[in-house]
């Protein structure tokens, strides 16, 4: 995505100039979930904004026009070896995850491209364990990179259940210098994050198929407190179940 750092507000204004009025700023440190970020607009007061920012270091990102947002997880062990999931499909609420699916609905020519180009990352950085990187896809098919995490990541819990091993194994796997499992995904997969509450666990353990994963955290607004992950035979099946969910989650599965 188009970016500028930002370190003064001459800096700010410069960046309006070249990249537009619209865009969000973004700290460089710590942000996360939505935190850290500030939507701008043409009727924005960038003085007044940068009084309020100026203690930070940022960066101004100009807004893409995407259609959805996918994530690659792969990881890569000390001697080189990758080991890379299917591609994930994510859906996000008020600028935090909200639903990962797999199989995504990207082509596989599309497909090929972002593994492609996550593992390019992950070879240029040296990268050893877990890497996850996400891209908006734009309405005419191309993949623009916004995120890089070099870690297990939120968009790749589904493999936890949902995949021969999962991100968190071979990630250790691969600190530990041994031998990538295997990352073919079972079946078509879901996650949901439970943001500010918790459902009664009775009811979505009474789903067959379904996981839930509780992080031990107290209860507010905009927190993530876990994670449900379900398995289906095929996608008409997975989306059934996370309708299904809706009677059971704030604000529905989707």
């Amino acid at each position: 995505a188009p970016f500028a750092a930002i370190n003064s507000l001459e800096d700010l204004h410069e960046a309006v100039a070249q990249l537009g009025p619209n865009g969000i700023l973004k700290t460089r440190r710590f942000g996360y979930d939505g935190k850290g970020q500030i939507r701008l607009s043409g009727e924005s007061d960038l003085v007044a904004v940068w009084e309020d920012i100026k203690d930070q270091a940022w960066i101004f990102e100009g807004f893409v026009d995407f259609t959805c947002e996918v994530s690659v997880i792969l990881a890569r062990g000390a001697d080189g070896a990758i080991a890379a999931y299917d591609v994930t499909q994510n859906v996000h609420r008020q600028g935090r995850l909200h639903t990962s699916t797999v199989p995504s609905a990207l082509s596989q020519t599309q497909q090929d491209v972002a593994l492609k180009q996550a593992v390019q990352i992950a070879q240029a950085l040296d990268h050893v364990g877990t890497l996850a990187v996400e891209f908006f896809v734009t309405h005419n098919g191309d993949l623009i990179i916004n995120e890089i995490a070099p870690r297990v990541h939120n968009t790749g819990h589904w493999t936890i259940e949902c995949a021969e091993t999962s991100q968190f194994e071979n990630h250790l796997r691969a600190i530990l210098g041994l031998p990538l499992g295997d990352t073919e995904a079972v079946g078509c997969a879901a996650m949901v994050n439970l943001i500010g509450e918790v459902p009664d666990p009775a009811d979505v353990l009474g789903m067959p198929d379904t996981h839930l994963h509780l992080y031990g955290k107290e209860s507010r607004p905009g927190r993530k407190l876990g994670h449900i992950t379900l398995r289906a035979e095929d996608e008409a099946v997975r989306d059934t179940m996370l309708l299904a969910l809706t009677g059971f989650l704030p604000g529905g599965a989707w």
